[in-house]
């Protein structure tokens, strides 16, 4: 096996996020479930909601782009996957993602439908309610795959959010035959317990036949995938089908089980929460980066609550200081 070139290869949706504040009472009267993510099906219901929305802020995100960009931030070196449209919007992912230091060659896809969006509202507690407009990215086919960036990458990590349309579905299904048989780690996201409602029993498969190296997962998103109401009960059920479960608790920290080992680390203090956009997603980069230094699992685990914190100190999923500064003052 030939030593990859990279740390993190990540395949995912590429969108450019648009912020924006609101009150709980504008997330009511919308409809939205406040804290999750909803799909919008058309470029109309996307500028309805756009024409709605206060004064807002545009910055490139998409859940595996956000980690790859927090690895690239921490000094990894990363490639990413995942296809804009030829418009303003797939011009602004591109040079954000290539800014990060992420190597991105995708080709733009002509015409319609435009590079995909996420209006999201961020209410005075910071919680973040997204609803996303998928766009080009849903058409992410896999004649797009650079074969030879996934073989030369340690990890391959993909999103759940990826798994909601059918063509890059298979994409990923490629993406995961090459990597393993490449003898890379394939890392996944369950991102978002609305992603389990449409899609459990094709992650539950996954896991089944031992095609996950390393499963990411928020509490709830644990709970909503093994059936279970426990929190201990959803880890014991799924701990033992995966080589490494990683699980976040929000203000509870996190943990990692990894064979016979368990261990927890506490939510990193700050001042007050902000926008909780992209915790996961920067607590992904940390936790990834670690395991790619070789480091152990509290040590990784600390550098993902770092990167997560910062994250949820200001508006936005990319990083607004030296998140390798900040890991080297904060870790030692």
């Amino acid at each position: 096996m030939t030593e990859p070139r990279y740390h993190v290869v990540a395949i995912g949706n590429a969108i450019v996020d648009i912020l924006s504040q609101a009150d709980d009472g504008f997330i009511a009267a919308e409809g939205m479930t406040k804290g999750s993510m909803q799909l919008m099906f058309s470029p109309a219901e996307a500028d309805a909601l756009y024409a709605k929305m206060g004064p807002g802020r545009e910055v490139s995100g998409g859940s595996a782009a956000n980690t790859v960009a927090g690895v690239a931030a921490l000094g990894g070196k990363c490639g990413f996957i995942g296809q804009v449209a030829d418009d303003e919007l797939g011009q602004i992912f591109a040079h954000d993602i290539r800014a990060a230091g992420v190597d991105f060659d995708t080709a733009a896809r002509p015409g319609e439908p435009t590079t995909a969006r996420c209006l999201i509202f961020v209410t005075p507690d910071g919680q973040r309610t997204m609803n996303t407009f998928l766009g080009a990215s849903q058409f992410l086919p896999a004649s797009a795959l650079d074969l030879e960036l996934i073989r030369d990458g340690a990890i391959l990590y993909l999103e759940g959010y990826l798994w909601d349309p059918e063509e890059p579905r298979g994409a990923m299904r490629k993406a995961i035959d090459v990597a393993r048989a490449a003898g890379r780690k394939v890392a996944f996201t369950l991102s978002d317990v609305f992603c389990i409602s449409r899609h459990g029993d094709d992650f539950r498969k996954l896991i089944a036949e031992g095609l996950i190296d390393i499963l990411f997962a928020n509490e709830n998103e644990l709970l909503a995938l093994c059936g279970k109401e426990d929190f201990e009960e959803a880890v014991a059920h799924i701990h033992g089908q995966v080589p490494l479960l990683v699980v976040t608790r929000s203000e509870k920290g996190a943990i990692a089980l990894q064979d016979a080992e368990r261990v927890a680390v506490a939510a990193e203090p700050i001042d007050a929460v902000v926008d909780t956009t992209g915790a996961g997603d920067l607590f992904a980069a940390g936790f990834l980066h670690g395991q790619a230094q070789g480091w152990d699992l509290e040590r990784s685990l600390r550098l993902g609550a770092i990167c997560a914190a910062e994250i949820i100190s200001h508006y936005g999923a990319r990083a607004e200081v030296d998140l390798g500064a900040l890991a080297a003052s904060k870790l030692g």
